[in-house]
């Protein structure tokens, strides 16, 4: 398993022959809407050339669900699989490509691609239908929890072990702060990758109180 940090809450997995990309956003779409929010990493111009075999949208926030990021990588010609979140589905197939397949992937629901396993379960957030995705690969789990509070639904759709959490810590925009992103991880278990900072703030993700943790880079390989 390869896994590249794009910064925020994107993340590119390589595994099982698949290229998988989960919530990119690679452009200043959020800058032109709400002007504070201001890149402080540039865009990395190589990952959108990248060609993925699967999308995951946890949900339909602009640095999350993005068109000027997913038209690089969604055309005519591609043959992407789109597992998003019902709001995010909503505006994604949106963008067009009659090859591609845009799967409406709320709570619940399961996919399996080849050797992988997708499943969405609960977020707790201001987007009424977001989720969080499980992947099963390589006899692991890899959860990637999505924009979401600490809430006691989630644990329910959790499996008894989960290996690494891809999870917020910034505590803004009903995102864990990291106090509750620690009292998650430590009932969970699981080696924990802290994200959604650094990219509109200056927040030291080292600083996350969580023991087990690798803390990522922008745009390098997360060192398992």
């Amino acid at each position: 398993m390869k896994i590249t940090w794009l910064g925020q809450a994107g993340l590119l997995f390589e595994t099982g022959g698949k290229i998988i990309i989960a919530d990119p956003y690679l452009s200043d779409s959020v800058e032109k809407i709400e002007p504070h929010n201001k890149r402080r990493v540039p865009v990395a111009e190589n990952f959108l050339k990248i060609k993925p075999d699967i999308i995951l949208l946890t949900h339909n926030h602009l640095d999350h669900t993005d068109p000027e990021t997913l038209r690089h990588y969604l055309s005519n010609d591609s043959t992407v699989v789109v597992l998003a979140s019902y709001n995010a589905w909503q505006t994604v197939r949106k963008l067009g490509g009659l090859k591609n397949n845009y799967v409406m992937f709320d709570r619940k629901t399961r996919w399996t691609e080849g050797s992988l396993v997708f499943e969405a379960v609960y977020a707790a957030h201001s987007d009424d239908h977001a989720v969080g995705f499980l992947l099963h690969a390589e006899d692991k789990v890899w959860y990637i929890t999505g924009d979401t509070l600490y809430n006691e639904q989630i644990f329910a759709d959790l499996p008894k072990k989960v290996d690494y959490v891809f999870l917020p810590i910034n505590g803004r925009g009903n995102n864990m702060n990291m106090a509750d992103a620690q009292a998650f991880c430590e009932r969970l278990g699981a080696v924990a990758i802290p994200m959604h900072c650094g990219l509109f703030d200056d927040y030291d993700m080292n600083q996350f109180g969580y023991k087990n943790k690798i803390v990522p880079k922008f745009y390098q390989e997360i060192p398992l």
